[in-house]
């Protein structure tokens, strides 16, 4: 198993905190992590039947057992042990004495939140980033390979059939979390709806919309996008908001936590298929801005991350901050650079008020190069382009 880039980012919060709670979507090597960084602390996993009941119905005598510390997986199973988990690590405030995963959003941070606030570090583990998947032996994946197979671990340890394991994990998801945290009635309009969000991918959020076509009310569409959420399959990428231009787009836009389910949920098969598919250009718009959200997430950090549009059609696919300042980041997929990959990058000159930043652009090539005030990237150095320290 490779070493991740988020380790250290772990080794530091538990050398501050007493407890750490690491975050992610299933299967995005949030186990594998904590038990390869802390081999001497036992493991105990909430997800079984007997110590889930344990830990519900006897968390005093539960937490006893595990006095000196442990690694408990898929705390959200049990939520009701981090509020008695307080005045354990009160009492004994060792750093690194308890390490919690959970594979659901929102409920192991409002559980923790409530209970372990100030006492616990907080990481968010996605699947794989590029720099992670190149440290495997004969992984050197081409750019639409790299945005069809996207980077759940499991993928690239175990070599299974790409798509019975994405088939699998999507259906698994639906048929157990989806019920676990909302009580859906019609499974099969859910997954209508999770394959029409797909389509929406890099899209303004129109809920009305969406649940118009997936037949059921917005009401309905923002619980049911509650709960993709909430199980890291999607995120949104909230528009800027300065105060330097009154008429500004203020929907935010849909984006997957991994492309390999977005290519999954599209029906595509293969990278020929992805190389002319219509949707082309925002899968790798999503793969870009998912890389750059785990290059900050890795780093313990939370992205200050916006896209830039305003009522007259400019628009900019990325305005973030790191430790140098702010960043404006156009994205293409093509190969060759044409002078029209600019004018959105062009356009913030004429918006006033505007922070000054840095300008590059993200391309489907190989080679980077400076234009004018703008460092053309190539898609495999996109991670470069921040510095998450700072922010």
């Amino acid at each position: 198993m490779i070493r991740r880039t988020a380790q250290d980012t772990l080794e530091r919060l538990a050398a501050s905190f007493p407890v750490v709670t690491i975050t992610g979507p299933r299967q995005s090597g949030k186990t594998t992590l904590c038990r390869m960084t802390f081999p001497d602390l036992p493991y105990v996993s909430l997800e079984a039947p007997d110590r889930r009941a344990y830990a519900r119905e006897d968390p005093r005598g539960f937490l006893r057992s595990v006095a000196g510390g442990a690694i408990l997986d898929e705390v959200q199973r049990a939520p009701e042990l981090t509020s008695y988990l307080q005045g354990v690590v009160d009492e004994d405030p060792t750093p690194g004495r308890f390490i919690l995963t959970g594979s659901r959003n929102f409920s192991v941070i409002e559980a923790i939140s409530q209970s372990l606030a100030g006492r616990t570090g907080l990481l968010e583990l996605l699947p794989f980033e590029l720099e992670e998947l190149q440290r495997f032996p004969d992984t050197a994946p081409d750019l639409f390979q790299a945005l069809l197979w996207g980077g759940y671990p499991a993928l690239f340890d175990r070599r299974p059939d790409r798509e019975d394991w994405l088939g699998s994990y999507v259906t698994t998801y639906v048929e157990r979390d989806v019920r676990q945290i909302l009580n859906v009635g019609n499974l099969l309009a859910f997954q209508a709806f999770l394959g029409l969000s797909a389509g929406r991918c890099g899209q303004l959020l129109n809920l009305s919309g969406l649940g118009a076509d997936a037949g059921v009310d917005a009401k309905t569409a923002r619980a049911w996008l509650s709960v993709l959420e909430a199980g890291y399959i999607t995120w949104r990428l909230p528009p800027w908001s300065g105060n330097v231009n009154k008429r500004l787009v203020k929907t935010p836009k849909l984006y997957f936590s991994d492309t390999g389910v977005l290519c999954h949920l599209l029906g595509i098969r293969s990278a020929e298929q992805l190389r002319v598919h219509p949707l082309r250009g925002q899968v790798f718009e999503n793969w870009v801005l998912v890389e750059l959200r785990k290059r900050v997430l890795n780093a313990g950090r939370r992205p200050v991350h916006f896209f830039y549009r305003d009522r007259k059609g400019l628009e900019v696919d990325l305005v973030a901050r790191d430790g140098r300042g702010w960043l404006a980041v156009e994205i293409k997929s093509g190969e060759t650079i044409g002078r029209d990959f600019f004018r959105g990058l062009d356009g913030l000159d004429a918006v006033p008020g505007f922070p000054e930043l840095r300008r590059a652009l993200v391309f489907g090539g190989d080679q980077r190069q400076e234009r004018s005030r703008t460092l053309v990237v190539p898609w495999r150095e996109t991670a470069m382009l921040l510095d998450p320290h700072g922010v």
